[in-house]
Order: C-alpha cells, then sequence, then structure tokens
C-alpha cells in the first residue's frame, strides 16, 4: 500500500465496496499518506451498506469519490427488461450498466487503482492474481493498452487474517457480517451464506460458480475449455452480451458493411469499430465510443459498429483492414477509400481528434 501511494500520489486511489475491503483504507490510514477512495454506487446496495459508507466517511475523515451509473442507461434497462431481468438472462448486463460502465469512467481519471481481490475469494477467478499487474481490462489516464496499473496489495492474504486485522485494530465493519453475509454486493444479487460455504457462494448463486465476476475483475477469468474471458465459443462464434448498444450507434450486418464500403460517394461520413464483444479492449473503449456518438449525433457523422469475430473475421481481415480488436474506420463523404485510426489511444477526445482532421 505504502510503494503504490509513494508512487502514484493523487493519480491513483482505492476501490472500496462496502465490504472487509475496509481493510485497504485502514492499511492506507497506516502508511501516513494521503489517499483516494472511490465506490460505486449502483442505486441497489444494501441499506446497511450506505450506513456504513456514512460511518467509514466519519471514522476515517475522508470523502468518498462516489460514481453513479448513467440514468438513462439504467432507465431504458428497467423500462425495457424489468427490474429483476437478471434472475432470467443473467446478471452482466444489469452488473454493466451499473457497474463496469461507471467503473470504466471513473479510471479514465487515474494512472492507477487499489482494489481488496485475495486469491482465496473466488478460486474459480481470482486464485492467480498479482500483487501488481497492468489492468487487462481497462484504460486510465492516457488511454490505450497498459495505461493503467491494478494493485491488489492483500492478494495473497487469508481472509481470515483480514478479519483478524480489523478486530485488531477496531475498524469498522459493514452490519451484513454479522448476519451472515461475507462476500456483499447488491442486494438483490447477494444473500448469507451457511457454515462452511465458500463466501461467493452468496453472490449470483442461480448461475455457475466457476465465473462468478461481475465485470470489474473480468480480467481474472482465463481462457480454459473454449472459453475467453468467460465468453463460450459456438462454432467459431462468441456467445456474449452485446457492446455499444445505444440508439446514437448503428448496427451494421454484413451487407450493411459492404455496401458501406463500396461506395464512392456518401451522404455523410461514417465512423465504424470492428470489435468483438469479448474483446478486452473493446469493452474498454465502450463508453468512450458511446460518448463520442452522441457528441457526434447532430454533426452529420454516422457513427456505426459491425461484430468481425467469428465467420465475420476473415472477410473483415481482407476487406476491412481489421488486424486487431477493435479497429476502427473513418469512411469519408466522398472518398470510396476507409481510413484507419492508427492510434491505440481510444478516449473521446483522441477519437474526436480523428474525426475532425477528416470530416
Amino acid at each position: 500500500m505504502d510503494k503504490a501511494l509513494e508512487k502514484f500520489g493523487n493519480e491513483i486511489a482505492i476501490a472500496f465496496s462496502g465490504a472487509e475491503d475496509v481493510a485497504l483504507i485502514e492499511y492506507a490510514k497506516l502508511t501516513g499518506r494521503p489517499f483516494r477512495v472511490f465506490s460505486l454506487d449502483t442505486g441497489r446496495l444494501n441499506p446497511e451498506t450506505y450506513k456504513f459508507f456514512d460511518t467509514v466517511e466519519k471514522h476515517y475523515g475522508i470523502r468518498i469519490e462516489y460514481t453513479f451509473p448513467d440514468a438513462v442507461e439504467v432507465q431504458g434497462l428497467v423500462r425495457t427488461k424489468g427490474l429483476f431481468s437478471f434472475y432470467e438472462d443473467g446478471h452482466q448486463e444489469c452488473c454493466r450498466v451499473r457497474k463496469v460502465r461507471p467503473l470504466r469512467r471513473a479510471l479514465k481519471g487515474l494512472r492507477a487503482w487499489i482494489t481488496g481481490q485475495r486469491k482465496d475469494q473466488s478460486p474459480g477467478t481470482r486464485a492467480e492474481i498479482p500483487v501488481v499487474q497492468v489492468d487487462p481490462s481497462f484504460e486510465g489516464t492516457e488511454g490505450g493498452p497498459g495505461s493503467l496499473i491494478k494493485w491488489n496489495p492483500v492478494a495473497n492474504v487469508d481472509g481470515v487474517d483480514i478479519w483478524n486485522f480489523l478486530r485488531a485494530m477496531n475498524v469498522p465493519v459493514n452490519s451484513l457480517h454479522s448476519q451472515g453475509y461475507v462476500s456483499i454486493g447488491c442486494e438483490p444479487c447477494t444473500r448469507p451464506v451457511l457454515p462452511g460455504q465458500h463466501e461467493r457462494e452468496g453472490r449470483w448463486w442461480w448461475e455457475d460458480a466457476k465465473a462468478k465476476e461481475c465485470g470489474l475483475h473480468k480480467g481474472n477469468i482465463k481462457e480454459e475449455g473454449g472459453q475467453v474471458n468467460g465468453a463460450a465459443h459456438t462454432n467459431g462464434a462468441v456467445v456474449e452480451a452485446d457492446i455499444f448498444e445505444t440508439q446514437s450507434i448503428v448496427a451494421l450486418n454484413r451487407m450493411g458493411i459492404e455496401n458501406l464500403a463500396k461506395m464512392e460517394t456518401r451522404r455523410e461520413p461514417w465512423l465504424v469499430v470492428l470489435y468483438a464483444p469479448w474483446c478486452q479492449f473493446c469493452q474498454a473503449m465502450e463508453s468512450s465510443y458511446i460518448e463520442l456518438a452522441d457528441k457526434l449525433k447532430e454533426s452529420g457523422v454516422k457513427v456505426g459498429k459491425f461484430r468481425a469475430d467469428g465467420d465475420q473475421k476473415a472477410f473483415a481481415q481482407q476487406e476491412l483492414q481489421l488486424g486487431s480488436f477493435p479497429t476502427i474506420l473513418f469512411f469519408p463523404k466522398h472518398s470510396s477509400q476507409a481510413i484507419k485510426y492508427p492510434s491505440e489511444k481510444r478516449d473521446v477526445d483522441s477519437l474526436m481528434a480523428f474525426v475532425n482532421a477528416l470530416r
């Protein structure tokens, strides 16, 4: 913890979930260095967790930097699928709206972040997490792969030792722990565990026990048995919830992208991302691309997406300059030749500069 705070100063922050990861805040306090704490308020946490946030702020004399989901996205999800769709079609879509995208926005302002992940929390997904790593899923201030460092200072600490530390230091804890809750998340997706059950069995208990990640630490899920980051392959395609889903982005099929590419002149220029929904770098740029699409809505530039994995990959490589995911193409108004975005910086400002330079 001391090395992390010393190296990154005000450009690193502790991710606090409202559970036993309060130990991170205590460790940070013991270093004597200034530190920042942020948390994701999904809007569906337990009342006890909200009270615990307030207790922690008063105990340490800090202000937690809360990050919230986009209200329009939440409204769209709830109006379309209801309040409890995750019980029927899995928790990933809800977590993406309420947790992953808000986290991605928060991390864009940092060079590093600190998590409370431990190897013993989830043998299926966290057994090999290192103490320090290049974040495999998210981007930091500078943008692009490798721009964010992820510190997991308690990776090698057992849960029992964390609790012994909390008691010894008289650290406040979430009152849900005394009710049998160990791993604590959103209220509808968290329940107490019985003696002898693993702590993650209290999370998304209706789903596969081997891949219980909400997406915040999706990079933990390794390729194994035909899976990449938890996405199952079927006949060369990947069964995964789609991304870049917003009314501002046009989803192009094979015929649509072929027609666009063949046009000598177009009514308006197009920006199109060639993507695969399971690709962590595509997921990392999702919020930036959606924000860009919203900004370009009234500008005369169309923004689209084309899923280029599976059966479409060979075509995209041969006809659309696909090298790796994501590939971003600009189709000018008066030229048939698409221009490939040359940078790995995929933040809104960099993408907008590319568009403005060409349109």
